[in-house]
């Protein structure tokens, strides 16, 4: 028998409606692409990965460590040493050396907040070094660290996407061209030598190489332990 008029209307009614959900809001639709794709809440931790650190090795426990890692650690834990993720994070895993941690506490604190250099220069050289060292803890702790102290938008997405460096400052755009060559090519030319030297002058260009080798000293120990970020915050570096 055949369908009445007035279901055909109504079949026809609701096709239409869902046609519009589909092309008006794509986020409507579900598919076996969509429900594959892996977000913040469907990641897990590598098997070798301790929860309670997040890296490959325990958190340590104060007693367990020398004088010169408990003083690191109550630092750390009082506040009175400055880290954006605490010990789980590269503090974390140096404590498990005391003294290296206590003389990398000192340089770390120096290179990012005594230098004399503007905190959003300091971001950006450290987002620099994340990116040539493709350190997605790293860069993704330190993005959301340069937006808070006022880095450009502009600069950010230059060097997470290897764009070339167009519409910034002098500094800015000497500090991307020098982290460029120094870590990606392994050689710094001349002329961005004498850039770099005329506009941080002597002592900055020392600072600013130290700090840039700080923060790639950092990633090599947090790729050594498969330092991973909170299974709920996005990974922010897009990487190979």
């Amino acid at each position: 028998m055949g369908m009445s008029m007035t279901r055909r209307f109504a079949l026809i009614a609701v096709l239409f409606v869902s046609a519009a959900l589909i092309v008006l809001c794509p986020g409507y639709q579900v598919n076996a692409q969509d429900s594959s794709r892996q977000g913040p809440a469907k990641r897990q931790l590598p098997p070798d990965v301790y929860p309670d650190s997040r890296f490959r090795l325990p958190l340590p426990k104060r007693e367990e460590l020398d004088e010169a890692g408990q003083r690191v650690y109550d630092a750390t834990m009082s506040g009175a040493r400055q880290t954006l993720a605490g010990l789980q994070g590269p503090s974390g895993i140096r404590l498990y050396s005391g003294k290296l941690s206590e003389a990398m506490s000192g340089v770390n604190n120096y290179v990012r907040r005594e230098t004399g250099l503007d905190p959003k220069l300091t971001e950006l050289a450290i987002l620099v070094t994340a990116k040539e060292m493709e350190s997605q803890f790293e860069w993704t702790q330190h993005e959301i660290e340069g937006r808070r102290v006022g880095l450009s938008p502009t600069a950010i997405d230059i060097v997470k996407f290897a764009k070339p460096v167009a519409g910034l400052g002098e500094q800015e755009t000497i500090i991307i061209q020098f982290g460029r060559e120094l870590m990606g090519k392994r050689k710094v030319s001349p002329a961005t030598f004498a850039s770099a030297l005329k506009s941080f002058g002597k002592k900055g260009l020392v600072d600013l190489t130290a700090l840039m080798g700080s923060y790639a000293s950092t990633s090599l120990l947090l790729t050594a332990f498969d330092m991973q970020l909170p299974l709920d915050q996005d990974h922010l570096l897009p990487v190979k």
